[in-house]
């Protein structure tokens, strides 16, 4: 079976000489439909970077990211913004709304720029704004929301319309706990409908809605499902 999504010996490599920081080091990885995939590690192990190059927001040095058998990197950028228009949902930690917009607009604004009318993309945006418990925030701005509303509206945005992979970073860290499990059952209901998910989390309790865990450190994979999760965080030597 085809994968989704699939890293292949990706290299990350920022800046050089003396300042040159490898964020992911020839890691391998491949998220097949129907599948959610968490993936864990401490802070500066590469999570985010392999995020970004998933969701086409940034290119190897080295390797190829391929989604749905098409490498990203041949697209361009206007190519790979299209991709995230219409097969790529991506759920960022800072929510990334655009102020001038409502909540509404936000979420409908993907499937506009797709070419969907104006009517057709609200009425999806409606239904998605419900799935994620805030219907009555439709007509509001971003800044007369809380965090944790923004964050539902952030997500309701990366899985509207029919997206193949959806990429969340960290998508619970501004909600409670009651919110963020049914945002996790939202997440777990698209991948069982058939998308794809990748899910980067520091909670061990987040990881086990995922059908296997991809562990990093130091841009390396050092492990794959079946690890205890907090095991295989804790640095070499040391115990719990």
């Amino acid at each position: 079976m085809n994968a989704t999504l699939h890293l292949d010996d990706v290299t990350r490599v920022h800046g050089s000489g003396p300042t040159e920081v490898h964020a992911l080091r020839g890691v391998s990885f491949r998220a097949h439909a129907g599948e959610l995939v968490a993936v864990m590690g401490p802070s500066g192990s590469g999570k985010s970077t392999l995020l970004t190059l998933a969701g086409g927001l940034d290119t190897p040095t080295a390797g190829r990211v391929v989604v749905d058998g098409v490498d990203l990197a041949a697209l361009g950028g206007a190519g790979r913004a299209r991709m995230r228009r219409t097969s790529i949902g991506y759920v960022f930690q800072d929510f990334n709304l655009i102020p001038a917009l409502t909540a509404a607009e936000n979420v409908a604004l993907p499937r506009e720029l797709d070419g969907q009318r104006s009517r057709a993309a609200r009425k999806a945006a409606l239904a998605v704004l419900e799935e994620v418990g805030i219907p009555e925030l439709a007509d509001r701005f971003p800044d007369e929301m809380s965090g944790g509303q923004q964050q539902r509206v952030a997500i309701a945005r990366a899985v509207v319309g029919e997206r193949r992979l959806i990429l969340a970073d960290e998508p619970t860290g501004a909600l409670d706990t009651d919110t963020g499990e049914e945002i996790l059952r939202l997440l777990r209901a698209r991948c069982d409908a058939g998308a794809t998910g990748v899910l980067v989390t520091h909670e061990a309790r987040h990881a086990a809605w995922a059908d296997r865990v991809v562990f990093l450190r130091d841009g390396v994979v050092v492990d794959e499902s079946g690890a205890d999760p907090v095991d295989a965080l804790l640095e070499p030597g040391m115990s719990r």
